[in-house]
């Protein structure tokens, strides 16, 4: 009979080390989304940098694809327990893009925005560094719609529905405004490693 949490063989301590607390490795993908999976037709795709409203740069696919391309390979877990190791992606960090927007970020915090109407936030500070990206390859292979396809935002180090899929901006906001699940009772800040799932986790 199989319970609540059971998921098999106790993890290698290798493999334990690597899993923050709560979560289960698995080798599959999941797929988790609120609503339908859009299609994104590249002819008008665009990626939009704002601050509060007011538009600061945007691209094109092509031209976004002709921005420095960066590879990041490692571990995404989340928040509803799964984890999986060794991932592989590539997109534009945070960084290339600002430079070249040629911006210096002018608030601390930012809201990322999705065809589908979705929002997250997520601090500046988590982002540059080349900690984050707008990721539009996984594997190897153009980004799945269903993983997020064309582009999504990739922040690996938090719960990974931080990562926005389908994302097509990023606003500089003046405070930390909550997004669409933060709203909702997800935590605002989203860590792992210190179990952040829901808003009154520490």
């Amino acid at each position: 009979m199989a319970t609540r949490g059971f998921f098999g063989m106790r993890p290698s301590a290798e493999t334990a080390k690597r899993l923050p607390p709560g979560q289960h490795l698995t080798p599959d993908f999941p797929v988790l989304s609120f609503g339908p999976t859009p299609r994104v037709d590249l002819a008008s795709w665009r990626f939009t940098l704002k601050h509060g409203a007011r538009p600061l740069a945007s691209w094109t696919w092509d031209e976004f694809q002709a921005l420095p391309q960066t590879e990041w390979k490692g571990d995404i877990h989340c928040v509803t327990t799964w984890s999986k190791f060794n991932t592989a992606w590539q997109g534009v960090t945070l960084d290339d893009l600002f430079a070249a927007a040629g911006i210096t970020p002018p608030t601390p915090f930012l809201l990322a925005q999705s065809f589908d109407d979705y929002t997250t936030n997520v601090p500046l500070a988590d982002v540059v560094g080349g900690k984050a990206m707008i990721a539009t390859h996984f594997g190897g292979e153009p980004l799945a719609p269903e993983h997020g396809g064309p582009a999504r935002l990739l922040v690996p180090h938090l719960y990974f529905w931080k990562s926005a899929k389908w994302v097509n901006g990023l606003k500089f906001t003046e405070r930390d405004e909550a997004g669409f699940w933060e709203l909702r009772g997800y935590h605002m800040y989203g860590d792992p490693w210190r179990e952040q799932r829901f808003s009154d986790d520490p």
